[in-house]
């Protein structure tokens, strides 16, 4: 495999982390509008984009394969908990 084929992988790996992080700060952004922010819509993408990321490389070597639907639903609970925790969703 060349370099640019593992790049490609790489970036289809990390695909999904990437849109469900931007749907999250979207969607927080929708349901919750008011009041000051306590981190960046950036800051939020960028920490559920890692969370994520972990996600999916936990449940690649936990269950040997990639693109398991237990590591997809494992990756919506941890994003959607990271974002309940950045837009400190225990304060309504």
């Amino acid at each position: 495999m060349g370099p640019l084929d593992a790049l490609n992988h790489a970036l289809n790996f990390m695909a999904p982390a990437a849109a469900l992080a931007a749907l999250m700060v979207l969607g927080g952004r929708w349901v919750r509008p008011k009041g000051a922010q306590a981190f960046t819509w950036r800051a939020q993408w960028a920490i559920n984009f890692a969370v994520g990321c972990a996600v999916l490389v936990a449940g690649l070597s936990v269950l040997g394969r990639d693109g398991k639907m237990l590591t997809y639903a494992a990756l919506v609970l941890a994003c959607a908990s990271c974002q309940w925790v950045l837009v400190r969703g225990w304060r309504q």
